[in-house]
């Protein structure tokens, strides 16, 4: 069998490694480098964490990712993950940071709930004042998006998996089972996968009824020295709480301290905008206070600019169409299940079985 996988962002890259350990033949065809920078999976770091609020189907999932990653660190003779655990806030009632624990509580994991005082005694970066709570588990982390994607390329191109960067593809023809690239040349193959994330549209316009794409950007801070070990020894913060769906990484394994925030984001094309704009990593370090204090000590280290596709509902995205499935990780939540999304297609693809892909990946159960 033959399948050619397009787009090398987390879910391609894991998906022609699922495949490849399965001895098919695959082709990886990625626009611009592995990792590419422009993409959403070529950040520095990503959170991996069982909270999912109302999503009980992605909280009760995370067991199964947890697995596939352990199976990928493997392959790779080394571990990607550092594991922080993750902290829950709340400011308002009702805000994410509520919505997360108590779909915690809900679905019976363990978690160490904390006064905005407990808080900030633990963590001096928060204003403890500022909070009605802080919730810790410790069954999450950090995942390293540049090794990941590094490690993966060059086991998939030992293992035989033919890895093609910097190739543009410029059509797909469903019925055939073809990719025409930029240049003119055809690659035909059984199945193509398309794992393109916000350029899927490009190829696949017809999509545009289920998928939007935004852009947003995120900003790697400097903070106070006094703090800088605090940071250090920081878990995920996966809400700040309030109403800007904040979220902080703090700076471990060679990475730095990225804050981003859900409402920093607006629809664009992936190619257009990608530059920060000026006083950009001001305007999203500034969402950050509260909860956290002397947030204008801080300095901008970095701002990095993201594309992502979106569903109404924030749920991923699966359509089979003839000889073509495309897959789409909604709103930057995909990359903690990399590993096990690659797992679902490979299987899917080997057995005709789509449909119990997408209901797995959909999680509505």
């Amino acid at each position: 069998m033959n399948i050619i996988v397009v787009g090398a962002g987390i879910s391609g890259l894991s998906t022609a490694w699922a495949l490849t350990k399965q001895g098919v033949s695959v082709t990886l065809v990625e626009q611009g480098p592995v990792p590419n920078p422009l993409g959403a999976s070529g950040d520095q770091h990503r959170i991996i964490r069982r909270a999912y609020g109302g999503q009980g189907g992605y909280q009760r999932r995370i067991g199964a990712a947890f697995d596939a990653w352990d199976a990928l660190w493997d392959d790779l003779g080394e571990s990607h993950y550092e594991n922080t655990g993750f902290l829950l806030l709340s400011q308002t009632p009702g805000d994410e940071g509520e919505q997360y624990r108590d779909g915690l509580a809900d679905g019976g994991y363990p978690f160490e709930q904390m006064s905005g005082g407990q808080t900030q005694d633990r963590y001096p970066f928060i204003d403890g004042n500022t909070l009605r709570f802080g919730a810790f588990s410790t069954e999450g982390g950090v995942l390293l998006c540049q090794k990941i994607a590094i490690g993966l390329r060059s086991w998939l191109r030992q293992n035989g998996a033919e890895v093609r960067e910097h190739t543009r593809v410029l059509a797909l023809d469903r019925d055939i089972g073809s990719v025409t690239l930029e240049g003119g040349q055809m690659l035909h193959a059984d199945k193509i996968i398309v794992t393109a994330g916000a350029w899927t549209l490009g190829l696949l316009p017809e999509l545009a009824s289920s998928l939007t794409t935004y852009r947003t950007a995120v900003a790697y801070l400097t903070p106070p020295e006094d703090l800088r070990s605090h940071w250090e020894n920081a878990p995920v913060i996966l809400d700040v709480g309030g109403p800007v769906d904040g979220y902080v990484l703090p700076p471990v394994a060679g990475t730095g301290l990225k804050v981003g925030a859900g409402v920093h984001k607006r629809r664009s094309d992936p190619n257009v905008d990608r530059s920060p704009a000026p006083g950009e990593g001001e305007v999203i370090r500034d969402l950050f206070s509260p909860p956290f204090c002397r947030i204008a000590e801080y300095g901008i280290a970095d701002v990095v600019t993201c594309a992502y596709t979106f569903t109404r509902d924030e749920h991923f995205y699966l359509q089979d169409m003839g000889k073509v499935t495309a897959v789409s990780a909604c709103s930057g939540h995909g990359y903690k299940f990399g590993a096990v999304v690659g797992q679902k297609l490979a299987e899917a693809a080997l057995s005709g079985e789509m449909e119990t892909a997408r209901i797995w990946l959909e999680a509505r159960d």
